[in-house]
């Protein structure tokens, strides 16, 4: 007998077995997730309205109440104890300190129920994590079930059954949850997977009219459903007084009719002609097996445009403008970083990239390729330094009697906003610099792009100015939290819904383009090795050097002359505004007037670099208030 061959025959029918058993539990839970859904959709709901209510501002109320509470709640036991006392100290009941007892009794239980009631609010307000409630709801049950089997318990372990009970709710919950959260993916013999099978078969023109009754869309008929690589698309037929519009608004009533996971993306829209719509469900991506990995192979030919991603109903490339100012949004874990990306390797390649890093970690990758501003006094110099080549841009343009700026495009990327904004919040000049740049710097060829988690324009900490906002035309919105910051995100196409993309790993990098239309795009990638390969670049602002430098000595011997150079420091060309400084008070410059208009650098940059030039040694400010190149510096 071959052990070999009789060991491997074995093995191979054992791998087969458990590859069935295997197939067969995966299409089990398939066939089960569908129900589970609207169970974990509504748990995710609940979760996330908590988790949206647990601000710092709703905590701090919290514990104000708490607080308020605390000490109502003494007051009142205090005037309750003192009535008793009044009570005991004279029998009169109409006497004047039991009168005044009883008085602040009633006042002292009047405040209480009011801090009561104030605490209860405030609670509400900042909500327990539900998956707290849930521990808590179990524990009241698990816990005396638990010491109830122990206690009743015999060597026959007769009475065993209240824990197991409470085993078995928690094990129902945490598998309710995990099986409707569960993406169905497995394909049947006829290449579709149990979802779509059903979808199809109630989309079918026998079912739908049969049910569509009960569901209150009589009158509508469907045609046999198609499925494509991005999903399945039904064309239906509007009879009577039935129009696209009434039809969407009935969009719950056909989710129902469907059996469709409230995750599910589901779209209707109008039809080819006249009295037909199409619904459109999004059980596959078109992109599915495609790498999503950027490289410069992917940059379109037309300068003037750049590669945002991949349609995942079509897988089509998705082209934006390059010279437009744009709005990204996305919440925190939905791939904005990796998302921004590819686009920025495209500005970097094809001109000079500035990235205003509110966050940092971002800028650790950059920093080696481009410019890149992170503290906050780098954040400050490189708005100011900008905001300078805007304007000297315009003065070269007027001198050559152009209106848009001919030269390389200077891209730069706020990110995050919310930090940046937050950090100039009370700099008045410098949040105009910004908003100008935002409106005036395109036909100078420099383009604001900006980047925030929290795209809302009101309240203390917005992610976007609301002067900033309305020039950012190009949007893309990742998942964000709530309808309001839709708006912000997509303006008048946020009826996209992206706060309804759906969560986990496989949807970071997805979201919707303003005007594109309401489908989903699969942004590129770029990982950290990519971008340390880019070539290195690093923009500055241009040097500001004056034309009219001193005229140099002259050493006079009879009639011969000999022109010497007067001596001067052999310093590089100035390349920052510190550097530029220091040159126009080498040139002469003495007050901060006089360096404000040989640099053209604001006053308020100009203070804060000759303080810190002072501060130095660099500097040297004489009596009078003037200042001069400190000693050790050659000067003119």
């Amino acid at each position: 007998m071959d052990v070999k061959e009789a060991w491997s025959k074995s093995a191979e029918s054992t791998k087969s077995v458990w590859r069935e058993s295997a197939a067969v539990g995966v299409n089990v839970l398939d066939a089960l997730s569908p129900a589970c859904a609207p169970f974990a959709a509504l748990w995710d709901a609940e979760a996330d309205r908590r988790h949206a209510l647990r601000t710092p501002q709703n905590l701090k109320a919290l514990l104000a109440a708490q607080q308020a509470h605390t000490s109502a709640r003494a007051t009142a036991a205090t005037a309750r104890s003192q009535k008793t006392a009044a009570r005991k100290a004279s029998k009169n009941p109409l006497g004047a300190a039991r009168r005044a007892a009883r008085t602040a009794d009633k006042a002292a239980r009047t405040h209480q129920k009011a801090a009561k009631s104030a605490l209860k609010s405030a609670r509400r307000n900042y909500p327990t994590t539900l998956t707290q409630v849930a521990a808590q709801a179990h524990a009241v049950h698990a816990v005396p079930a638990g010491i109830t089997s122990w206690v009743l318990s015999t060597p026959a372990d007769w009475a065993v059954w209240p824990v197991s009970v409470s085993a078995g709710a928690i094990a129902l919950n945490a598998g309710l949850l995990l099986v409707g959260r569960r993406s169905v993916s497995v394909r049947t013999d006829d290449g579709l997977s149990v979802e779509e099978r059903q979808l199809v078969e109630r989309l079918d023109p026998s079912y739908w009219v049969a049910h569509a009754d009960e569901r209150g869309l009589g009158g509508t008929v469907t045609t046999p459903p198609q499925v494509g690589p991005g999903g399945i698309k039904c064309d239906i037929r509007l009879d009577g007084k039935w129009t696209v519009k009434e039809l969407n608004a009935k969009s719950d009533s056909v989710r129902n009719l469907l059996g469709a996971r409230s995750a599910l993306r589901m779209r209707i829209t109008g039809g080819s002609r006249g009295g037909w719509a199409v619904i459109s469900l999004g059980t596959r991506k078109a992109t599915d097996g495609a790498s999503a990995m950027w490289s410069p192979d992917l940059m379109p030919a037309d300068p003037l445009m750049m590669s945002l991603g991949q349609d995942t109903e079509t897988g089509e490339h998705v082209l934006i403008p390059f010279d437009e100012r744009m709005l990204i949004a996305g919440a925190s874990g939905t791939g904005k970083s990796w998302s921004t990306r590819p686009l920025l390797a495209t500005a970097h390649l094809r001109g000079d990239l500035v990235l205003i890093d509110g966050k940092g970690e971002e800028g650790t990758i950059w920093e080696s390729v481009c410019r890149v501003a992170v503290e906050s006094d780098e954040i400050e110099d490189v708005i100011d330094e900008i905001h300078d080549e805007m304007n000297r841009r315009k003065r070269d343009m007027k001198a050559r009697g152009i209106s848009v700026w001919d030269g390389p495009q200077l891209t730069v990327l706020v990110d995050e906003g919310q930090v940046v904004l937050a950090l100039i919040k009370g700099d008045a000049d410098r949040l105009q610099r910004l908003i100008e740049l935002s409106s005036l710097g395109r036909s100078r060829g420099i383009v604001l792009w900006w980047a925030t988690q929290k795209p809302v324009m009101s309240g203390g900490a917005p992610g976007v100015h609301n002067l900033i906002a309305p020039n950012l035309l190009t949007r893309f919105s990742l998942r964000v939290a709530d309808a309001q910051e839709a708006q912000t995100a997509l303006d008048d196409c946020a009826d996209y819904a992206p706060h309804k993309i759906e969560r986990g790993k496989e949807w970071r990098g997805h979201g919707y383009l303003k005007d594109y239309g309401p489908r989903i795009i699969r942004t590129w990638t770029l990982d950290d090795p990519g971008v340390k390969a880019l070539p290195r670049n690093v923009w500055r602002g241009a040097a500001n050097v004056p034309a009219d430098r001193p005229a140099g000595l002259r050493l006079v011997k009879g009639e011969a002359a000999a022109e010497v150079p007067t001596p001067r420091p052999a310093v590089a060309a100035p390349v920052t505004n510190r550097d530029r400084v220091l040159d126009a008070v080498r040139d002469g410059a003495r007050t901060g007037r006089d360096i404000t208009d040989r640099t053209g650098l604001n006053k308020g940059t100009v203070s804060k670099l000759v303080k810190a030039l002072v501060e130095s040694g660099d500097l040297t400010r004489l009596d009078d208030g003037q200042v001069v190149i400190a000693a050790g510096e050659a000067s003119a």
